[in-house]
């Protein structure tokens, strides 16, 4: 990658970085080269290094560069899906008879992958409280190969120390991948803490609009980067021209986003902590929250995300989730519109009767930029 931009701000960095204007009209957008293949000068004569888009494409090139600019790493990648991307990463770095610690909280999707794909591979997996490092350590085996951890976590919005973890990792010799997604790049950034592997869904915040599905991975380790731009390749679960263009758009404007959406959060989860049919607020710019201490130091805001439990139960929540006017209610998080679900019967239905089963009277929030005040009317009438 590029390294032209890397002594710039954050804000710079988003809208520049990948964003070369276009040789040959001076656009400023990079182009959608929505094609396959690539006319060579001569056998084997590869014109600026492209023969066939699943190998390489300039847009997607465009945005793997702004990436791994944004998380400080020297490699990015982009998948057709985050799940795509952490598929490609496990495929990567383990062998049969390896061995995954994962958090106690995490998407669905991720766990559904470790627990009923990778297994049959080989592949061995134990659940850690990440937010504690002796948990983690204690579940470390002499084939631990990786310690994987979200945070915020997902949907119970846990919050791990990154360097803590990733002390443990070294010690262990084992990588750690840390799921960035809920926060961004803006936010948090892992490699500088010590991780080794970024993961995001791009179709959260980075995309920004509800519009893109896509994944990514980052990592500071030039050797780590090649082997994995060797297996996306020969598994092919890029991400295509178009889907690449829309998350460079989206990427352009993620500094603003992120702050509306960490303002607007924080003041609705002040709200929450103080209706009467709302048990619990699971927020870490709260100052009660658990890891509230730790996520203070290593993000610069506490982003859009909510959790919270009613006093009225599984039904109550489900209710709840369906009286909303503002909030919409369906899956994913991430875009400028504000959405609201269940997380048990949702997202996480694949968890039910694991160790990472979430409470049934639990409701999350993707909290978007709409006006605030909307917003928090539109729960106050919801919860009635």
């Amino acid at each position: 990658m590029s390294h032209e931009h890397l002594d710039k701000s954050f804000e710079t960095i988003a809208i520049h970085a990948g964003n070369t204007a276009d040789p040959l009209t001076g656009a400023v957008v990079p182009p959608i080269y929505q094609v396959s293949t690539y006319k060579q000068d001569g056998v084997g004569g590869l014109r600026g290094g492209y023969e066939y888009s699943r190998s390489a494409n300039p847009t997607r090139t465009a945005l793997e560069e702004n990436l791994a600019a944004l998380e400080g790493g020297v490699r990015g990648l982009a998948f057709a899906s985050g799940l795509a991307a952490e598929d490609c990463l496990l495929r990567t770095l383990l062998v049969p008879g390896d061995h995954v610690v994962i958090p106690n909280d995490a998407y669905g999707g991720t766990f559904r992958l470790f627990a009923k794909v990778v297994s049959r591979w080989g592949v061995e997996w134990s659940v850690a409280d990440t937010s504690d490092p002796a948990s983690v350590r204690a579940a470390v085996t002499d084939r631990t190969k990786a310690i994987w951890v979200e945070t915020p976590s997902n949907p119970l919005l846990g919050i791990t120390d990154i360097a803590a973890i990733a002390a443990v990792a070294k010690d262990a010799g084992a990588k750690l991948v840390v799921d960035n997604t809920f926060a961004s790049p803006y936010l948090q950034q892992p490699l500088a803490l010590g991780a080794d592997v970024v993961v995001h869904s791009l179709t959260k915040y980075m995309g920004g609009h509800s519009d893109v599905v896509g994944g990514a991975l980052v990592t500071n380790s030039a050797e780590l980067g090649e082997e994995l731009a060797y297996h996306q390749n020969a598994m092919g679960a890029v991400a295509g021209p178009f889907d690449s263009w829309l998350v460079l758009r989206g990427i352009k404007t993620l500094p603003v986003r992120m702050d509306r959406h960490s303002e607007n959060a924080g003041k609705i989860a002040e709200m929450l902590t103080r209706h009467p049919k709302v048990s619990h607020v699971l927020y870490p710019g709260l100052p009660d929250h658990p890891g509230h201490e730790v996520a203070a130091k290593q993000m610069r805001a506490f982003g859009g995300m909510i959790s919270f439990r009613v006093t009225g139960g599984e039904q109550e929540a489900v209710d709840l989730c369906a009286r909303t006017k503002v909030f919409t209610l369906g899956e994913s998080l991430g875009g400028v519109e504000s959405l609201i679900e269940h997380p048990g019967r949702m997202t996480h239905a694949s968890v039910a009767g694991s160790a990472l089963e979430v409470p049934g009277d639990l409701v999350r929030l993707s909290v978007g930029i709409e006006n605030v005040d909307d917003l928090l009317v539109d729960l106050q009438q919801a919860l009635g």
